[in-house]
């Protein structure tokens, strides 16, 4: 028997510690955590003031959705991403100013001339033709600009550029955060509006992102956090599913915890103290496969085991050699090559949707396994302990 995600986030609170660096697999409860915890530390209560200053500042799902696409589908030509105010985006941009400094990170994220502008105060039309007032920093357009050329604009930027933005934004307010922290003297700082955080919750900032982009963005973090002075008082919560991303962490931060999330049959959850990277701690492939025997073994297959078991076949191609994770599959690759792809698609379209696997398909994923097992010697390697 597990514990619940709330019993987990007083644990987390419990270790008083600088830096706690988890990772889990996808559909583990990493952003249902990163809601308890905040829950827990910094609960939204009838009598809490709107002013009120946060004890927790959470970078999650739910930051990335205060960002929303309007394409313009009748003229085709006006696209936007609109930013939903709330606390922390009217602190970021209205308060602070911080949009020249989100344009600059931005840009080393993605390319130079890819330019994100926010809107100014204006008045527009609405559906039923009454004027109303759009405010200042609810939009942004994108444009590429070179030099005083800017003939290309009003541009979709790609969901990795767009999560490379929403980061910006929170990468720059964190910014803002740590060196107004680091000055001891109340008085003396720019704002008081951190002076209550305890906590940072970072959760999974790493989708749609390249190696490169990933590494890039791991070290940046990491260099946020040990420039955070110790005596500050603020703690640092990082979560990820990446193995990449964690070890690149794992590697920059000093005097760190670490600990592997995992979600249990009965619904609850566990959480493992590590020592190690994933590669040396998490045996990550090892644990990969085991999570696979277990579904199969109580005939729980659900949709994520398709996206386990193309990580472990990516895993494994890359060990050994191969340049496509499908060059393992059995002879008769595409037919288990378009059900695996059919099942990590990441559509969210209802009519693409699939609720569960069939028993077929639930057989696919042992037959797979058990392929992978039989004909290829890494997995002969046996699990190291810690």
């Amino acid at each position: 028997m597990g514990q619940r995600l709330t019993e987990i986030a007083q644990t987390l609170r419990d270790a008083d510690k600088k830096v706690q660096l988890i990772y889990a697999f996808n559909a583990s409860g990493k952003t249902r955590l990163s809601r308890a915890f905040k829950d827990l530390i910094d609960p939204k209560t009838e009598e809490r003031p709107d002013d009120q200053r946060p004890k927790v500042l959470y970078y999650n799902a739910f930051t990335e959705d205060l960002f929303y696409w309007d394409n313009d589908l009748d003229g085709d030509t006006e696209r936007k991403l609109r930013i939903h105010s709330n606390a922390y985006t009217k602190l970021a941009l209205e308060r602070l100013g911080l949009d020249r400094a989100i344009t600059t990170i931005f840009q080393h994220y993605t390319q130079p001339y890819l330019t994100p502008r926010f809107n100014e105060e204006y008045k527009a039309k609405d559906k039923d033709g009454k004027d109303v007032t759009v405010p200042a920093f609810s939009e942004v357009t994108f444009s590429l600009e070179r030099g005083t050329d800017t003939s290309t604009g009003n541009l979709k930027i790609s969901k990795g550029e767009e999560s490379n933005f929403i980061w910006s934004v929170f990468y720059c307010l964190l910014d803002q955060v740590i060196g107004t922290r680091n000055t001891a003297e109340l008085d003396e700082r720019e704002t008081d509006q951190f002076n209550d955080l305890e906590y940072i919750f970072i959760d999974d900032p790493v989708s749609s992102l390249d190696e490169n982009h990933l590494i890039q963005l791991a070290v940046d973090v990491a260099d946020l956090v040990g420039r955070s002075d110790n005596e500050n008082g603020l703690k640092f919560i990082i979560t990820t599913h990446s193995p990449l991303f964690f070890n690149v962490l794992f590697n920059e931060l000093k005097n760190k915890t670490c600990y592997m999330l995992s979600r249990l049959d009965d619904g609850t959850f566990s959480l493992e103290t590590k020592n190690g990277d994933s590669n040396k701690s998490f045996s990550y492939h090892l644990y990969l496969k085991q999570t696979l025997e277990q579904a199969i073994a109580a005939d729980k297959i659900e949709r994520y085991h398709f996206t386990l078991l193309r990580n472990l076949y990516e895993k494994t191609s890359n060990f050994l050699g191969y340049p496509r994770w499908f060059e393992l599959l059995p002879d008769d690759q595409n037919l288990y090559l378009n059900r695996i792809i059919q099942f990590t698609s990441h559509s969210t379209l209802s009519n693409e949707a699939v609720a569960e696997p069939s028993p077929q398909e639930k057989q696919t994923v042992k037959l797979l396994l058990e392929h992978l097992r039989n004909n290829y010697s890494y997995w002969q390697e046996e699990a190291p302990n810690g």
